[in-house]
């Protein structure tokens, strides 16, 4: 049998309100089809969270896993850049 490669996608955190659960997004730009200019479009994924070591503002990497409930169904692999706190 063949193994699958998993989708991985690295974001923004945007929110880490719940427990054990992240929300991140993740910014792209596309071109207008009919008049050229890019626009900027935004994806958001709820991710679980397992040990909550992300913060709102860390870049971290997500991969595709099985459903952890309605609308989480990425984990957190690992966080890339921690965000810098404002004193």
């Amino acid at each position: 049998m063949q193994d699958k490669k998993l989708k991985t996608v690295n974001g923004v955190v945007i929110s880490n309100s719940g427990n054990k659960s992240i929300k991140i997004a993740i910014d792209f730009k596309v071109r207008h089809p009919q008049y050229g200019k890019y626009i900027r479009r935004r994806t958001k994924f709820a991710v679980h969270d397992e040990h909550n070591q992300a913060g709102v503002g860390d870049v971290v990497e997500a991969v595709e896993c099985r459903p952890y409930s309605k609308t989480k169904n990425w984990r957190l692999v690992k966080v890339l850049k921690k965000a810098v706190q404002q004193q």
